[in-house]
């Protein structure tokens, strides 16, 4: 029985050497994503053109793998190729080099300025790097580096792959790669050296030639020809000897007597320290041989001077300040704060001075006290006054941040018109109100301000907006924009009062493309106006005494409708007796005056026919007698008669404007309207309350038309709800027969009951549709209750646009056209977001980053110009190819100096350095002189060269060889070498055939 289970105890120890191992799984998933991207074999690639690493488009993909539970990274990185429909594919030759090889030998695409650090060292178009995962540590021992390379071999060789294949070594920061790439019987092996420190013996070109030739161990002599690129980079920081451009604000001349047009009006631009911090000059000498250059440690052949090729880049200053960003910045923050105007300034002015004078305990006495109500006293403007005195004693206390000079020359500024009577503070007030009619605007900023939602450049909103933002820089910050709104909404009350216009404001209702506060301004106007034509129909004129027809046909025809059918209704008052009550017209307050209903229908109707009995006389003997007079007619119609009167034509009525409306009331409005649902009552409720100007309308068309129809009224009011058709009558002529629509005749149709309603009574005897004293207040109560968050929401789009004109004056004295595209998306995303009554705080936030961007730009271009003296050059040719390289420093890496060190932008680069060096020089000397070290300076020759010592060196090394046996392939080899202060890098492709070695 042992013997029978032996065997069986055998098998349980049989070791199954067909699993796949941890090794063999990630060279498998290394395969796999190769296959997946199409990297197998081989494919015919063109020879690279001149530049094209820098102008072609470099993309990469990406996918996760692990090696156990190591994760992975595999990026492949390639040139994207132009293949153009009507090419056909060429079939790679057999043997053919891999692609890689090929470039390793290109010198068209040295030293590229924009690429992966690879594509720089070994001049490859297309790679894949197997590095790390993000959370994963670094591969350091060389027994897994060797590992890596082993499964990289492996899996080139399974698919036939000819795409070089990296894997990342050692710490990210130091970017050593090791790699491979494989071809039909040759490989190229990609090796790496990184130092802190340059060995000495390797710090010249001759020690790095020894290097190179001993890693390829040629067989052959004499040793094949060996290409050689140098680029040397000077950097260049000193700009001391040239003075910055940009000019620092003249803060006293914002307290001269030239303030508001030169100031207030402007916003700064520019940056206040130098953007341009380097100045990178490459000379690069692409085609040398070993023969016919010498550079060691005891002499060079390199001079910076007899370079045959120079390039140049800028070192741009991160984030420097320039003042139109940090202007818009620091106003931008104040959307943020959340205090009200009484916490920042501490209690209100005229609660302090209510509790003072107002004594509680007699008010209800008041109301049983015979004697007559002094209501002068009580008028708003009385309550002003006292406030205006309170807020000057309350500020002896506490400094104001805004002095009264500056106050004044802002309020000057805002109010131009006050400035015809001798001003002091907001008391200046105007006597024309001609200035609110803006001039011609240029369909540029029209289109500006209508798609930010702001304001137009020359209105007042505009023009607050300016010097809120200038305030809230230099005077007090947010405690000098509340003092200045104050200001200006006391100044509202008082032009409200006394009837003055607000200027800066285009006539007639709110624009709804501007923002809501430029819209409440605009009512404000709009209720000014009405009072103000209201106030001047009371007071008795010459006038008075013409005929009642005439004079209302005349008072319709003035520029201001609507004001003038008030100035109707007050002299039609005046002619019934009412103004013979004991009191003037002047001594009615604004409370009663305002908040006047006409009488009732019933009223009306009595007065109508005592009117009439008195006017016309005894009723004549036709068929118009039993009609009232006609009232409120503006003009015949020309063409239409009545049609239960065929003689008497159709008179057009004056009508009631309908009331102007701001967004915000529009938006109210409509959401009462939604609420009253879709039921048949809530339908015909909201007909009513939509019909009011239409019944307004019907009465006026009533009270011009006695006798008329709704048929009448609507072939005026809606031609289309009339329908006319000819017909045959009884003896056989055509006749034209209308009647009404079939919406018309529509059972409970609003037309119909409004008609049956309506009673006839002209204009000027109507119920106001706009009751502008309770607008005027709800205006003032709304512009006084804003926070300084609120106020900011509101007039941060005309800043906006502010900022986006200045920077388009600027750009076009600088003509750049990258600057040109960038404001062009700044204005596309800025329309988008503004149009919206909440816009999103981030996406605003970009949008300014945008312009202070742009700012930063347009800074650049002048500091460049500045340096490279374009303004003093005198040749035209030479002045417009130094813009173009000006400019071409702005949007490119890196810009090629025509005619090198001998070009004009190469001499004014050589004349940069040498300054610089003078200065250092200079610097050196006296140092010297302080320390005594004279025979140090000696020991410097360098110091009077006229470039320093180059900041890096970069030299690239190429030769054909065979290798490793005399007989194997000529095959590309290439080493790559940086040499800086403090780094110091061999990056080595050496190519070996595999065939025949």
């Amino acid at each position: 029985m042992a013997a029978d289970s032996d065997p069986e105890s055998d098998v349980f120890e049989i070791t199954d050497f067909t699993t796949a191992s941890e090794w063999e799984r990630f060279v498998s998933k290394v395969e796999e994503v190769l296959n997946d991207w199409k990297l197998i074999g081989s494919s015919v690639h063109k020879p690279l053109e001149k530049g094209e690493y820098n102008s072609g488009i470099w993309e990469e993909k990406t996918e996760e793998i692990s090696f156990a539970d190591y994760k992975f990274t595999v990026t492949h990185h390639y040139l994207k190729k132009e293949s153009p429909d009507g090419e056909e594919k060429e079939e790679p030759e057999e043997d053919a080099f891999p692609a890689a090889m090929q470039d390793l030998l290109c010198m068209n695409n040295d030293f590229p300025p924009r690429a992966h650090c690879l594509v720089r060292w070994y001049g490859v178009r297309e790679f894949v790097i197997i590095s790390p995962g993000a959370n994963n540590d670094a591969i350091i021992s060389e027994s897994k580096c060797n590992l890596l390379l082993s499964s990289v071999s492996v899996a080139l060789g399974n698919t036939g792959s000819q795409v070089p294949l990296f894997v990342q070594i050692q710490q990210k920061w130091r970017r050593m790669y090791a790699g491979e790439c494989q071809g039909p019987g040759v490989r190229t092996d990609f090796e790496m050296v990184h130092l802190r420190k340059v060995p000495n013996q390797y710090n010249h070109l001759s020690g790095l030639l020894d290097i190179f030739k001993s890693k390829i161990g040629c067989p052959l002599t004499p040793i094949p020809p060996i290409n050689i690129a140098i680029r040397f980079t000077y950097i260049l920081q000193d700009w001391q000897q040239y003075s910055w451009p940009q000019q620092p604000p003249d803060f006293d001349a914002l307290l001269g007597g030239e303030v508001g047009g030169v100031e207030f009006g402007k916003l700064p631009f520019g940056a206040c320290e130098d953007p341009i911090s380097e100045l990178h000059l490459a000379t690069t000498w692409p085609h040398l041989t070993e023969g016919i250059i010498v550079d060691n440690d005891v002499y060079s052949d390199l001079d910076p001077v007899q370079a045959p090729h120079w390039s140049v880049r800028v070192r741009k200053a991160d984030n420097p300040q320039c003042l139109l960003g940090d202007f818009l910045s620091e106003f931008f923050k104040l959307c943020c704060r959340k205090e009200s105007t009484e916490e920042i300034l501490g209690r209100s002015p005229l609660e302090e001075e209510g509790k003072e004078n107002v004594d509680i305990s007699q008010a209800l006495s008041k109301l049983t006290e015979p004697t007559t109500v002094q209501i002068h006293k009580l008028s708003v403007s009385s309550m002003v006054h006292s406030a205006r005195k309170r807020m000057s004693r309350h500020r002896r206390v506490e400094e104001s941040p805004l002095s009264n000079e500056v106050l004044n020359s802002i309020l000057l500024y805002l109010f131009p018109d006050a400035a015809e009577k001798p001003s002091n503070g907001s008391e200046a007030k105007p006597g024309a109100s001609n200035a609110n009619s803006p001039p011609e605007k240029e369909p540029e900023n029209y289109n500006l301000y209508n798609q930010f939602k702001s304001s137009p450049a020359d209105s007042i909103t505009y023009k607050l907006s300016l010097c809120l933002c200038m305030v809230n820089f230099y005077h007090g910050g947010v405690k000098g924009v509340v003092q200045l709104w104050q200001e200006f909404v006391l100044e509202m009350r008082y032009r409200w009062e006394n009837n003055y216009l607000v200027p800066g404001l285009a006539s007639g209702p709110p624009d709804l493309r501007c923002c809501l506060l430029h819209q409440k301004l605009q009512m404000l106007n709009c209720c000014i106006e009405r009072k103000k034509a209201r106030d001047n129909g009371k007071r008795p004129s010459p006038s008075d005494s013409s005929a009642g027809s005439v004079g209302e046909r005349k008072v319709s025809g003035s520029d201001n409708g609507k004001a003038a059918q008030n100035s109707s209704g007050t002299e039609d008052r005046r002619e019934r007796g009412e103004a013979n009550q004991g009191k003037s017209w002047e001594s009615w307050s604004d409370s009663e005056e305002e908040f006047f209903e006409c009488l009732s229908d019933t009223e009306e109707l009595k007065e109508n026919a005592q009117d009439n009995e008195k006017k016309e006389g005894p009723p004549k003997e036709n068929k118009d007698a039993p009609r009232l007079k006609a009232e409120g007619r503006l003009h015949p119609h020309g063409k239409l008669t009545l049609l239960h009167y065929i003689q008497e034509p159709l008179y057009i009525p004056v009508t009631q404007e309908p009331a102007p409306m701001t967004e915000d009331l529009l938006e109210e409005q409509s959401e009462v309207l939604a609420k009253l649902g879709t039921s048949a009552e809530g339908a015909h409720l909201r007909a009513r309350m939509q019909s009011a100007c239409l019944l307004s309308d019907m009465e006026s068309f009533k009270a011009a038309n006695p006798g008329c129809c709704l048929e009448d009224f609507v072939r005026w009011y809606s031609p289309r709800d009339y329908v006319e058709e000819e017909v045959l009558d009884e003896k056989g002529n055509t006749i034209t027969k209308g009647e009404l629509s079939a919406r018309m005749k529509i059972p409970g149709n609003m037309w119909v009951e409004a008609w049956e309603t309506a009673k006839p009574a002209p204009a000027r005897r109507q119920r106001r549709l706009f009751d502008d004293t309770r607008e005027a207040e709800k205006v003032l109560h709304y512009l006084a209750v804003q926070k300084p968050a609120d106020l900011t929401r509101h007039l941060l789009p005309c800043i906006i646009h502010a900022a986006i004109l200045k920077e388009k004056e600027e750009e076009s004295t600088e003509d750049i056209a990258s600057v040109r595209k960038v404001i062009s998306q700044i204005i596309s995303n800025a329309s988008k977001i503004l149009r919206y009554p909440n816009p999103d705080y981030k996406k605003l936030e970009e949008i300014i980053n945008q312009i202070m961007a742009v700012e930063t730009i347009i800074a650049r271009a002048r500091s460049l110009k500045a340096k490279f003296g374009i303004s003093k050059c005198e040749n035209i040719d030479e002045r417009e190819d130094l813009e173009r390289f000006v400019n071409s420093l702005l949007e490119e890496p890196e810009v090629s100096v025509v005619g090198a060190g001998r070009g004009p932008a190469g001499s004014i680069i050589h004349n940069l350095f040498v300054t610089a060096q003078r200065a250092a020089l200079m610097t050196l000397d006296e140092e010297s002189v302080k320390s005594g070290s004279q025979e140090e300076r000696r020991q410097n020759p360098g110091a009077v060269s006229d470039f320093p010592p180059p900041a890096g060196r970069e030299i690239i090394l190429r030769t054909v060889v065979p290798r490793p046996a005399p007989y194997s392939k000529p095959l590309p080899q290439r080493m790559f070498c940086v040499l800086m202060k403090e780094d110091f890098r061999l990056a080595g492709a050496f190519s070996s055939d595999t065939s025949f070695f």
